[in-house]
């Protein structure tokens, strides 16, 4: 099993350092690059595989003393949506490679490295047992993301990556000053320490700690109000840039947001956490409807859906958390999907406008159908995932009896349908329209076209296994939101012995 966990972190930085060696040649150099994602990627099933059967492990880096070292922990919260973010990567990567030859695409040179880096530091969030190292992971996504987002040059790139660098960098120095806050209070930065300490401070010194770190993961996550970033960012970027940010980076805020806010039982936060649940739902519905263009509408649908997931944590019960944890594993594929059909239009249209891009259902049906199956997810109908991650959180927040938010999240859920409408009508439905003025430099050619239409329909496979699976998916992450709620075995990892 350590072996499994260094390789999904090492893996891609040593694919990373090599790429760049290679950067001229351009074979090669994609090799490698899905040498290394295939390798972490598989070592995360094998990391699931062995937790859901065997039970969680442990790896602490070094002699440190358990308060300050560095901890790794596969547990199944972490193995269930680890080998999800790495597929996600690798699906990414594979579009890529087809895309790079339009005026669209990356840059490969750097965009494969720089994937592989931002690969690492998704591996390490996920797996890091202690504050400090999450800190780093952070960082290393941050360096990595903010240059694949402005590494064309482009004015409007410049631009928005410098709100979107500015909100990061607020909250990561927030997050310095909450890691010196906690380890003052409790002396450790370890979260299975923190388990046992946290809950023994003063009222007013917990629920500091806990609106602190809500502060800082929800500016990660784009919650409401601290969203502003994400809109104006992820439309300028690339497509499989975009891409890989909608299906990943807010869901590690929340992912984090779930561990530390369990695991240190956080409950008295549950009123405000639904509150602005609620209102991320609603503000990031309406902000879609109100946009003309694909990239626009998802990027606001990103902020919309983050407030379901933080209302199964808001709610602070066994049900609420397994919801949480079961639409974070439906919501990271399917608007990667949706991203990446956004850039299949973009590639055959020229822009992804809704004015410019009608007909596509008789010019490109193919393209059609791969929108219409995560479209319909997203929107939470039968018998896709979206339906029954909706159903958990949706029945979770009946069960503790929270009307309003389940109302609030049944309106939210009408209007995304009501937009992804929208998208069809504009971009599928109708007389078919004139490619725009300004279309890709550098057309793609037919194997290259192939692979970016089998890249995305291999993600849409995933979204239907996922549904297919969404019973036993459920029940492992109901067993995951127990082990949250009851963080014992979590809190025994801590005694892990030095390797």
């Amino acid at each position: 099993m350590s072996l499994l966990i260094s390789t999904t972190i090492i893996a891609p930085l040593v694919a990373a350092a090599i790429g760049l060696i290679l950067r001229g040649r351009a074979r090669a150099r994609d090799i490698m690059t899905l040498l290394g994602l295939g390798a972490a990627t598989a070592s995360s099933f094998a990391i699931l595989y062995q937790v859901a059967n065997e039970g969680s492990y442990a790896l602490r880096v070094g002699e440190w003393p358990r308060e300050l070292g560095i901890v790794l922990v596969a547990d199944l919260f972490a193995a269930l949506v680890l080998p999800i973010a790495l597929s996600i990567i690798l699906v990414v990567e594979l579009f890529a490679i087809g895309q790079r030859r339009t005026a669209w695409g990356a840059n490969p040179e750097l965009a494969g490295p720089l994937l592989l880096v931002l690969t690492s530091g998704v591996s390490l969030a996920f797996l890091t047992g202690d504050l400090f190292t999450l800190f780093v992971a952070f960082e290393l996504i941050l360096v990595s993301s903010y240059v694949l987002l402005t590494h064309q040059g482009r004015r409007a790139q410049v631009q928005s990556g410098m709100t979107y660098v500015v909100m990061n960098l607020f909250a990561s120095a927030l997050f310095l000053l909450g890691l010196a806050m906690i380890y003052g209070a409790t002396g450790t930065v370890n979260m299975a320490l923190l388990a046992e300490r946290v809950p023994d401070l003063s009222d007013g010194a917990r629920l500091g700690i806990g609106a602190w770190f809500f502060i800082v993961f929800g500016t990660k996550a784009a919650m409401f109000p601290l969203f502003s970033w994400l809109p104006d960012s992820y439309p300028t970027a690339p497509t499989t840039i975009t891409a890989v940010f909608a299906g990943l980076l807010t869901k590690i805020g929340i992912y984090v947001m779930i561990r530390f806010h369990t695991l240190t039982g956080m409950d008295e936060l549950g009123p405000a956490m639904l509150i602005i649940a609620g209102v991320t739902m609603i503000v990031g519905a309406f902000g879609a409807l109100a946009q003309s263009d694909v990239k626009r509408i998802l990027s606001f649908h990103v902020i919309s859906q983050i407030g379901y997931m933080l209302m199964g944590l808001g709610l602070f019960t066994a049900a609420g958390t397994a919801g949480a944890i079961l639409f974070l594993i439906h919501h990271m594929p399917v608007k990667t999907v949706l991203f990446l059909v956004g850039g299949l239009i973009e590639n055959h249209q020229g822009t992804s406008t809704l004015d410019r891009s009608g007909g596509l259902a008789v010019k490109r049906p193919v393209i059609a159908l791969l929108f219409a199956i995560p479209a319909l997810s997203l929107a939470g109908l039968p018998p896709f995932s979206g339906f029954v991650a909706k159903l958990g959180v949706i029945s979770a927040g009946i069960e503790a009896d929270h009307t309003i938010i389940v109302t609030v999240a049944l309106v939210a859920g009408a209007l995304t349908l009501l937009s992804m409408t929208k998208i069809w009508l504009g971009v599928f439905w109708g007389a078919p329209t004139e490619v725009a003025s300004s279309p890709p430099a550098n057309p793609s050619s037919r194997a290259n076209r192939s692979l970016m239409i089998g890249a995305t329909s291999l993600a849409v496979a995933g979204t239907l296994t996922i549904s297919v699976l969404a019973g036993s998916l459920y029940d492992l992450a109901d067993r995951a939101g127990n082990d949250l709620r009851n963080p014992e075995t979590y809190i025994a990892l801590s005694e892990v012995p030095t390797p």
